[in-house]
């Protein structure tokens, strides 16, 4: 049995919100290089370039890649030989998040009552937390703050099973090709099918986790994904929505088993900010 202070915690989740919103990944960094350097459009290069000029000066300066640095989204793997000592384990989180928001002076975006009086928590929580109960002895954390202008973008449908592989491409390119420039592209576009409504939509979200362009491990999965990635470019979005061949850096697809009468289709865009760091405690 491994114990962790809940401090420890709180401290890691503070670190984490301000690195993913300071520095890019690698991977996407590459995504958007390659897009630059492929993309017929002189006007989308050019784009890229000062996508690229962003994150450059957000590392360098630590400072935030978009104004928007997002809800707090929290994955978290459990393992089941752990123990949190010293406090409780969301509560840490919540802790942590307030933290790191307040020191890196990033903008605070949660309101309460979203309906009606939608009043600013003024720290940033609460963050929405996912966990998975794995074997071990660790704690893995991950951070992924996620803006409202590509989250505004996502929907959710069920699609009829007789609609198959086709009707996931027709859905979700429309998706983004609706979605237009108002989530920031070059996107990554997460896809959930099969599950339940709230299934699939996390298993859209989850996928953006993944390395960008690292194809699904089922090559069926993997080849829908890359006939998504080329119908999506070929819309003419491009970068910011001035036009070119690179409107997306990859889809990423994941699927659940589905109930016999019902195919859930979770489509869930993610800007070219593509912000998320994690620690294993």
């Amino acid at each position: 049995m491994k114990e962790i202070q809940a401090a420890d915690i709180s401290n890691t989740v503070s670190r984490l919100c301000q690195d993913a919103n300071f520095y890019l990944g690698e991977d996407v960094i590459k995504a958007l290089k390659k897009g630059r350097d492929t993309d017929q459009s002189e006007v989308a290069r050019q784009v890229l370039d000062q996508i690229l000029q962003n994150a450059e000066i957000a590392a360098s300066d630590k400072i935030p890649l978009c104004q928007d640095t997002g809800l707090a989204v929290v994955f978290l793997e459990l393992g089941q030989d752990v123990h949190i000592a010293g406090g409780e384990l969301y509560t840490a989180i919540e802790e942590g998040v307030r933290q790191g928001y307040e020191e890196g002076y990033l903008r605070k975006s949660t309101v309460t009552q979203p309906f009606s009086a939608r009043i600013n928590t003024k720290d940033n929580t609460p963050p929405i937390i996912h966990t998975r109960i794995v074997p071990g002895e660790q704690l893995k954390i991950i951070v992924a703050p996620k803006g409202g202008g590509s989250e505004n973008m996502s929907l959710v449908t069920v699609l009829k099973p007789a609609q198959g592989r086709q009707g996931v491409i027709d859905y979700v390119v429309s998706v983004v090709d609706e979605a237009g420039s108002n989530p920031c592209p070059p996107v990554i576009v997460g896809v959930g099918i099969g599950g339940t409504i709230e299934k699939t939509a996390l298993l859209a979200k989850r996928s953006l986790l993944r390395e960008v362009g690292a194809p699904n491990s089922d090559p069926e999965v993997a080849e829908l994904e890359a006939d998504l990635l080329k119908c999506i470019n070929a819309l003419g979005t491009g970068p910011q929505g001035f036009g070119g061949n690179t409107t997306a850096l990859a889809v990423h697809v994941e699927t659940f088993p589905a109930h016999i009468a019902s195919m859930p289709v979770a489509v869930n865009i993610q800007c070219h900010s593509a912000r998320h760091k994690e620690a294993v405690l």
